[in-house]
């Protein structure tokens, strides 16, 4: 069994425990396997181990590697969560399932186009930038319901949860509470958060996918 099978098993034996502890059904927090700078090689003992959902940051290092793992593994689901350029949106349209950064109306816009030339539904997420961090993105926290409502009304988008990545130096926690409440506020029931050194908390906290890299694949 290769290291990262071990760490799966590991991260899949984390998520049950904390799922049990905070009383919730077994399997309601989904584990994404955040596979980005790592290459189909790495990915594959992953694969043969049953992962089927993973994430990756950037739409071309996905489109080197993804085509030719889709087509042993075809029930695989890709998640685009890193931020995405609109000159992207047609790229990642035809090769991601499922995108968790919509953050402005300028991505909003090109998601709905694309989606409707390509005839293609990409289950989407709005990111919330809950640290008002300037150097990260996602809209802020104060923008977030009335912007799910714009993604809905004015570009036809079903937005089915919320993302957000928690700065690295403070309390997950509140960060977490947050998206929570944006979340009900916006009728919106999926919720994305927690990485490797806190999807216990997150998984405490109703997170519906986690999204763990380095725990699982390694240092990068």
């Amino acid at each position: 069994m290769s290291d990262a099978v071990d760490n799966l098993n590991q991260v899949r034996s984390r998520i049950a425990d904390a799922e049990r502890q905070a009383q919730r059904p077994a399997g309601s927090a989904v584990l994404v396997a955040v596979s980005k700078t790592f290459d189909g090689d790495a990915i594959r003992p992953v694969l043969d181990a049953g992962q089927r959902i993973f994430g990756e940051n950037k739409v071309q290092e996905a489109q080197g590697k993804w085509p030719a793992l889709k087509a042993d593994f075809a029930d695989v689901v890709l998640h685009l969560i890193g931020p995405l350029q609109s000159n992207k949106a047609k790229d990642a349209v035809a090769l991601f399932d499922v995108i968790e950064t919509v953050d402005r109306e300028k991505i909003a816009a090109e998601l709905s186009r694309e989606m409707a030339k390509q005839n293609r539904q990409i289950r989407l997420y709005v990111q919330v930038n809950t640290g008002s961090e300037p150097q990260k993105a996602g809209i802020e926290p104060t923008e977030a319901v009335a912007f799910v409502t714009r993604c809905r009304d004015v570009h036809g988008l079903a937005i089915e949860g919320l993302m957000c990545i928690p700065p690295a130096d403070e309390n997950p926690g509140p960060h977490f509470a947050l998206l929570e409440k944006l979340a009900r506020e916006a009728g919106v029931e999926k919720l994305s958060m927690g990485m490797s050194g806190d999807y216990e908390t997150a998984v405490a906290f109703g997170a519906t996918s986690v999204r763990v890299g380095s725990a699982i694949f390694g240092a990068r």
